[in-house]
């Protein structure tokens, strides 16, 4: 029998993985380095006919990172690795540029092994399966492909269905829009960056072959609504979700931006309940370990879900990252959408801010609300913004974020505010929300054809939202679920009509420039009386 023979017949293939025979479990019988340390080892691969096996002729491929979660190191010459190993270790291949990683039928990527031979403790939605032996060999398969230094992403915010209803609600108000955004703008891959469930995790399944209809691959988040609740620490507490996505925190390249993916919840436990903004140690030192192999002058992009403002250890990640030139954040798990560029008061000590997105979410404040014509509700979050996603464009170490409003047209970045109607000399105020604006925003409105007057920003609540929330207190409130109370937001600016707009019909316009140099404009018309 040759080898290619004995790999078809006596190979198993797993999350995309060659795995060569097993050996019986035991701490004891695991293979030992010099020094008597267990480890595990494998190959890096050069899939060439895409089965996920490792064939007669498929080449390692050189210097290519791999970790178990602590640990990284590059594969040698003949593509192999080595690592340290325990009874619960997930192993990982950090993609790298210029390559691809096998995906499911269900466009999630399989990067990844994981070793748990007696499998995830019993609770309420299943966990990983024992995986029994460790194998003689874990081989990580590769594809090559043309991966530009300009792409573009789709960003996901919190998902968070609680029933299949609100998935459905995913699929048409926001999956279906996606699908064709993304086939417009060649988005390459997708990433959702936590409570990818309301808690029941019984419906991952269901979730994830909506958003796989999309066809990107695309790259998950744990959030505190993921997390197995009856699990007695943080130990245990993403069991299901390993199940269903592999490590719950993780790397990946494309082009010349390095992802890196975070778990910042730490769940207290089935007695206690509750969770905080945490990065565990072993994290960090992976963080580490992995930005050594990153160039300087590579854009690194990390995301998690509990905002960092919001993190407990934040400033021992900043320490990290906080000398390179290019780094750029992502969270969710407010429900509003906010911009924070960390300086020195807030623990950061590199030479420029920092620039955090809080970003919005799929299902925008629950899906609360009244529904519209097709039965779906409107969802608006506190800060008055939409639900909806956003499409990040890379070029090399610049990026640009587009936010894109649920079932609206991508031009639609806005909310204006003023009366229906004002008398002859009055100068009502006019607020403008703007969903994505932030404090490097330029705000600007006129009437007419008249000149363009700057809006002030300021910090307040949405007025649109505070009028859907004495809605729901009249004598006949809108059907649905009542909204959450309103938050405060920085994206709000307002100024005053100027004297002197004649009787009539009006058009006031609005403008608006981001920090990445994307313009809109809107209008509202009112009536002089």
């Amino acid at each position: 029998m040759n080898r290619r023979e004995f790999l078809v017949s006596s190979g198993v293939l797993l999350a995309g993985l060659t795995l060569a025979p097993m050996r019986a479990f035991s701490l004891e019988n695991l293979p030992r380095d010099a020094q008597g340390n267990p480890f595990a080892e494998g190959y890096v691969f050069h899939d060439r006919n895409g089965s996920g096996r490792r064939e007669e002729g498929d080449a390692g491929v050189a210097g290519i990172c791999v970790s178990n979660g602590r640990e990284v190191v590059k594969t040698d010459r003949n593509g192999k690795w080595r690592l340290p190993v325990d009874e619960d270790s997930i192993f990982f291949v950090i993609k790298p540029s210029g390559w691809s990683v096998p995906m499911d039928a269900q466009s999630l990527p399989r990067y990844y092994y994981i070793h748990k031979p007696n499998g995830s403790p019993k609770y309420k939605y299943e966990g990983v399966a024992p995986t029994g032996t460790l194998p003689l060999s874990i081989d990580f398969p590769l594809q090559p492909q043309k991966e530009s230094d300009r792409f573009r992403m789709v960003l996901f915010g919190d998902p968070q269905p609680r029933n299949q209803t609100e998935i459905d609600y995913i699929a048409h108000d926001v999956v279906e829009q996606v699908a064709r955004d993304a086939k417009a703008m060649d988005a390459k891959f997708g990433l959702s960056l936590g409570d990818e469930m309301f808690d029941n995790l019984s419906l991952y399944d269901s979730l994830n072959g909506a958003i796989g209809t999309v066809g990107l691959p695309w790259y998950n988040t744990v959030g505190n609504h993921d997390m197995n609740y009856d699990a007695p620490d943080d130990s245990t507490s993403t069991e299901t979700f390993q199940r269903t996505f592999g490590p719950t925190y993780y790397a990946f390249n494309y082009g010349r931006v390095h992802f890196i993916v975070l778990d910042d919840v730490i769940w207290h436990g089935a007695a206690v309940k509750g969770y905080h903004g945490e990065i565990t140690r072993e994290q960090l030192d992976f963080v580490k370990n992995d930005l050594a192999h990153v160039p300087k002058d590579r854009l690194v992009v990390i995301a998690m879900h509990i905002p960092l403002p919001d993190v407990k250890n934040r400033e021992e990640l900043y320490r990290l990252i906080e000398d390179r030139p290019h780094t750029f954040s992502l969270s969710a798990h407010t429900h509003v959408q906010a911009h924070y560029f960390l300086g020195e008061r807030d623990g950061w000590r590199g030479t420029t801010p920092h620039h955090h997105l809080n970003h919005a979410t799929v299902c925008g404040s629950w899906w609360e609300g009244a529904p519209d014509e097709r039965g779906i509700p409107h969802a608006t979050m506190s800060d008055g913004v939409p639900n909806g996603y956003s499409i990040l464009e890379f070029d090399g170490a610049k990026y640009k974020v587009t936010f894109r409003a649920a079932s609206r047209p991508e031009e639609e970045q806005m909310n204006l505010w003023l009366p229906e109607s004002m008398a002859v000399g009055e100068t009502p105020e006019l607020i403008a929300n703007v969903f994505a604006g932030s404090e490097r925003s330029t705000v600007e409105m006129r009437v007419g054809n008249g000149t363009w007057t700057k809006l002030q920003n300021f910090e307040g609540q949405d007025p649109f939202f505070l009028k859907l929330k004495e809605a729901e207190t009249g004598p006949k409130p809108p059907a649905g679920l009542k909204l959450p109370n309103p938050s405060t937001t920085r994206h709000l600016w307002k100024g005053n009509l100027p004297k002197g707009i004649a009787k009539g019909v009006h058009a006031v316009e609005v403008r608006t420039k981001d920090m990445f140099g994307q313009t809109y404009t809107d209008r509202r018309i009112v009536r002089v009386v």
